[in-house]
């Protein structure tokens, strides 16, 4: 699966990360450097075999495109990006014969909406997207077959059109809205933290795989995954323990606490003597745990 990366300058594989907004991560995937992003966010949010349903998904400009933003509309949750080249962007009119309307938007409107091509092809968008959902055909191979031949495949150009109508929207949303750029914007951070704490705890072989073996870079990226969901749990006792103690909640302002993540390794030493002592444990994890 070793492959060239571009944006790293080097050769591996990729993990992609599907992590809550609260920290925990509900699914984690091993990649190639060259294989779509788009079908990676969608098989996490179909596959992450959790009982969270996922409403809103935020990714960085190289997980969204088009096709993207039909498919997740299909499939019933939003595709939320950070674009980084907005000056790029186009809005697509919504019915012919609007040339001289939205004087102000001139610049950045280009051509009508192919509806007609949408209705059409509404059924065979319907049957792909209910594929996925069933899991009777996988992502990557779906855009494949779409990539093969796109200009002749007319679900693909629907796919595209519906993208183009969804991502219009949104564009608008994001532009008008300080506090959907905000959320995109605290929804990335996390996972940032999230890359930097496994940089931290994946201290072995200084963040790279001792094997080139496929079985065994699974195996690396499960532990790493569920010794990650452990600190964060722990992490998360310690800090309520903490903030519990009456002097505590008077000294914290809203700000201190909009600023606290589980995300943390300050204390935590990676490297000589480890205590076990089974007759020790954290305050809250002695209590039996409520669902």
């Amino acid at each position: 699966m070793t492959q060239y990366h571009l944006r790293y300058r080097g050769r591996g594989v990729m993990i992609y990360w599907h992590v809550e907004k609260n920290s925990a991560c509900i699914y984690s995937q091993l990649k190639t450097c060259s294989s779509s992003e788009v079908a990676t966010m969608i098989n996490g949010v179909l596959k992450h075999c959790t009982s969270m349903e996922v409403k809103k998904n935020y990714v960085d400009s190289h997980g969204q495109s088009e096709i993207a933003f039909a498919f997740t509309h299909l499939l019933g949750f939003q595709l939320m990006p950070r674009l980084k080249r907005m000056k790029v962007q186009k809005l697509y009119r919504p019915h012919v014969g609007q040339s001289d309307s939205y004087a102000n938007l001139q610049p950045i409107l280009t051509r009508p909406i192919k509806w007609d091509l949408i209705r059409q092809q509404y059924d065979q968008m319907v049957k792909y997207a209910t594929a996925l959902r069933l899991g009777t055909a996988e992502t990557e191979a779906i855009l494949k077959r779409f990539r093969k031949n796109p200009v002749q495949h007319p679900t693909y150009q629907a796919l595209m059109e519906l993208g183009r109508v969804i991502k219009t929207i949104f564009l608008c949303q994001y532009l008008d809205s300080e506090d959907l750029r905000r959320e995109i914007n605290e929804g990335l951070n996390v996972v940032e933290r999230w890359n930097g704490v496994n940089d931290f705890i994946f201290y072995g072989k200084g963040g790279e795989f001792a094997s080139n073996r496929l079985e065994n870079q699974e195996l690396s990226v499960l532990s790493l995954h569920l010794l990650q969901i452990c600190l964060v749990y722990v992490n998360t006792l310690m800090i309520q323990s903490v903030l519990g103690q009456k002097h505590w909640e008077k000294r914290m302002t809203a700000r201190d606490l909009q600023a606290i993540t589980p995300l943390i390794f300050g204390h935590v030493n990676p490297y000589g003597l480890f205590k076990l002592d089974m007759k020790e444990r954290i305050e809250r994890l002695s209590q039996p745990l409520v669902a």
